[in-house]
């Protein structure tokens, strides 16, 4: 009998395996389909520009290989491309922190405290989220050009800061709202505060979603060419990796061995950042939809 158990077990994991391999073999072909692109744009970031005007990136496996760091050390050395990757960093990394801070305590205002309006200010914030960016770019920057504060780090920080924060704030909110409701009330009847339930419960239970915020954020400001190039574009030592590759393009548009080294290196923070922690990302997108 348990032979026979074990038969039909086996049986039935074979043909789950058999039932799901069209699957697998069409979610792999999409994956290498959508990394080949990026495999052509590193391959020819090391070519030598000869080969890239006149032979297709996938002849470069062809023996005799030539390969080379001249592109990177160019585009790094003498087009700048070191500074504003500098810069880059110096703009995502605080705003990201800054949008999960205040998004983290706005959210939980809106789910668990008992305030005046809170329903009506919230679908205000919300609402926030249809707003087209480019309706603000001129007000914002009056505002900012009567304040001194063009072409400045802080003036780009408060920027992406306002512009992320709707989304995050309903991001989040979703999430704290299905925490466990008792676990909270629990804690507040043993006489715990806002402030100690936010930082001791709310926030370890929240790190997928805190993490996937993050990963958003960090992504959309790193990637972003429009608010930096509104709030920065004429400021050359404080511009980011995107206005630098937009302005590689319209000067040196037929140099593409300096393009393609350009372009990898504005992606090879991103990739590595999303490749590090897609664990969280995972987590913090299903969260919404496991909970409640």
């Amino acid at each position: 009998m348990a032979r026979e158990v074990a038969a039909l077990s086996r049986q039935e994991r074979l043909m789950r395996s058999l039932s799901r391999g069209p699957v697998n073999v069409a979610i792999i072909a999409i994956c290498l389909l959508w990394m080949l692109p990026s495999a052509g744009l590193l391959v020819s970031s090391f070519r030598p520009r000869n080969d890239i005007a006149t032979t297709g990136w996938w002849t470069a496996f062809k023996t005799p290989f030539e390969f080379t760091l001249a592109n990177y050390e160019q585009v790094l050395t003498t087009q700048g491309m070191a500074q504003s990757f500098v810069n880059s960093l110096i703009i995502s990394v605080p705003v990201t922190v800054f949008v999960v801070m205040v998004a983290a305590f706005a959210a939980y205002a809106f789910a668990w405290m008992e305030l005046p309006g809170r329903d009506a200010i919230f679908l205000v914030v919300v609402g926030l989220i249809v707003v087209p960016i480019q309706l603000t770019l001129i007000p914002v920057l009056r505002m900012f050009s009567s304040a001194g504060m063009t072409g400045t780090f802080p003036a780009i920080w408060l920027a992406h800061t306002a512009y992320g924060l709707p989304f995050a704030v309903f991001l989040l909110r979703n999430f704290f709202i299905a925490l466990p409701k008792d676990l909270l009330e629990s804690a507040f009847l043993e006489g715990a505060s806002h402030t100690r339930v936010f930082l001791r419960i709310v926030m370890p239970l929240s790190v997928p979603s805190l993490a996937a915020l993050a990963i958003f954020q960090f992504l959309w400001v790193w990637n972003d060419l429009l608010v930096a190039l509104v709030y920065l574009g004429g400021f050359r030592s404080v511009a980011p990796m995107t206005v630098t590759v937009s302005n590689l393009v319209s000067s040196f548009g037929s140099e593409w061995h300096l393009l393609t080294a350009a372009a990898f290196i504005s992606m090879m923070l991103p990739l590595a950042v999303f490749f590090a922690l897609q664990r969280y990302f995972v987590e913090g997108i299903l969260a919404g939809a496991v909970k409640g």
